[in-house]
């Protein structure tokens, strides 16, 4: 297991200013999907430490997450992990003022292997709970956190409101983020999200798992006006996605193909698949900021979160997209990306804050809408 163990210690990384008496300190749990992991941060905005267990390795021959084998996964690692938080924090248990897990979305087995372990220290030490909206840790990091090349620098200058591109390999939705617990659909996938299609196009080409990173790479080195993809709903009003057709088309062609498929057919056809993603979703980004509700919010700030904002291509499309309207754009930094305990930790700080936090029971839920909290 020590070798999936990944220590991202980022106290040095970000202010080393002494807390102040009203500091508050989160350990922060996340397990709800194929990576354990926690964190420790502070409500000076300060990532003090930060340890995920992946378990990519026990998933790649699978080419996709096994939810069987993700929960065994959880309850192995996640005292080390969280021992090993408090550990490269240089803090114990007791110097924790609130625990936050994730409570949903995700798959119900790793959500209740961190949420049985956030409870039982929380209720251990008479300390606040708060259970964390998966999704709400991803749209309220770039508060924890965000880099932009306009200057938005590290940590904390996010206002609210803001318009966000949510986008992993569960979801994919834009969202006009009003505040903590506040959040308005704007548009969403009918079918697939973004990222299953990356992985499932790489898949596809046995480019491995996860796909998105691998097929980003490889379409920097590819022609994307070489195979023609289909761009859904693009003709049409709204803000949703559709991205099962780009990814039926992939398959169509692959079976169709007669040509050679050597590095430099799987490089044209990444990067020809990942521009037809992107150009979907600057189409869609663009129907939603001519929305009367965004038109009359005027958010200043559009960001990018979830596992897909980690996409080059995606970035710098939403970056110009941004500039064009007048808008600073935003995003974590990498690390901060794909699921993780920081988030969930933010998050947590961010609901305490308003009053909420758990109490009375709660039922971790496989499935939890942002617009339910």
């Amino acid at each position: 297991m020590s070798e999936n163990i990944i220590r991202m210690n980022m106290g040095a990384l970000q202010s080393n200013a002494q807390a102040n008496a009203n500091t508050v300190i989160c350990l922060g749990i996340e397990s709800s999907c194929d990576e354990t992991s926690a964190a420790i941060v502070d409500s000076e905005r300060n990532i003090l430490s930060h340890i995920i267990y992946s378990q990519i390795p026990e998933h790649q021959k699978y080419g996709g997450v096994v939810p069987e084998l993700a929960a065994r996964a959880h309850i192995l690692a996640i005292d080390t992990v969280i021992q090993q938080t408090l550990a490269a924090a240089g803090k114990t248990i007791n110097d924790i003022d609130v625990i936050a897990a994730t409570a949903g979305p995700g798959l119900i087995g790793g959500v209740l292997v961190g949420w049985m372990a956030a409870t039982g220290i929380a209720q251990s030490l008479n300390k606040p709970l708060v259970a964390v909206n998966h999704l709400e840790g991803h749209a309220l990091v770039p508060r924890l956190s965000a880099t932009a090349a306009n200057g938005i620098g590290n940590g904390g200058s996010i206002d609210f409101p803001y318009l966000l591109m949510l986008a992993s390999g569960g979801h994919c939705q834009i969202l006009l983020v009003r505040g903590v617990g506040k959040y308005e659909m704007i548009g969403q996938t009918i079918d697939d999200s973004a990222g299953e299609a990356f992985d499932k196009v790489s898949k596809m080409l046995g480019l491995g798992y996860p796909g998105g990173p691998i097929v980003d790479k490889r379409a920097q080195l590819g022609n994307a006006k070489r195979f023609h993809f289909p761009r859904p709903l693009c003709d049409k009003p709204g803000c949703d996605f559709s991205f099962s057709g780009i990814k039926t088309a992939a398959r169509i062609m692959l079976d169709k193909n007669t040509e050679p498929v050597d590095e430099q057919f799987i490089n044209d056809f990444c990067a020809s698949f990942q521009a037809a993603v992107v150009d979907c979703i600057v189409n869609r980004l663009t129907h939603a900021m001519d929305t009367e509700i965004v038109k009359q919010v005027k958010p200043k700030t559009l960001v990018v979160a979830g596992g897909v904002a980690k996409n080059s291509a995606i970035r710098s499309a939403m970056e110009t997209l941004a500039t064009k309207h007048d808008m600073i754009f935003a995003a974590p930094p990498m690390n901060l990306c794909t699921d993780n305990g920081a988030m969930i930790a933010w998050a947590g700080i961010e609901n305490w804050r308003i009053g909420n936090i758990v109490k009375e029971p709660v039922a971790p839920r496989p499935r939890w809408p942002l617009t339910e909290l």
